[in-house]
């Protein structure tokens, strides 16, 4: 692939991003108090974590990212 820009060369680059409540021993614990062995389950599952990945490309020259 080359630059729009400059037509050096480029390399892709992927980004990954999370957000959210990951896996959570506390949450488990709380939820077996609760509910339970289903309570562990739903405590422990992570269920508000998010992930994105971002693929764009980068030319080695002049530094221009740019989509494909």
């Amino acid at each position: 692939m080359q630059c729009p820009r400059c037509g050096g060369g480029c390399q892709i680059i992927q980004e990954f991003e999370s957000e959210g409540q990951d896996y959570s021993a506390g949450n488990g614990c709380c939820g077996y108090i609760l509910f339970g062995p289903i309570g562990l389950l739903c405590g422990l599952c992570g269920k508000g974590r998010q992930e994105r990945t971002r693929t764009y490309w980068i030319c080695n020259s002049c530094g221009n990212k740019f989509r494909a």
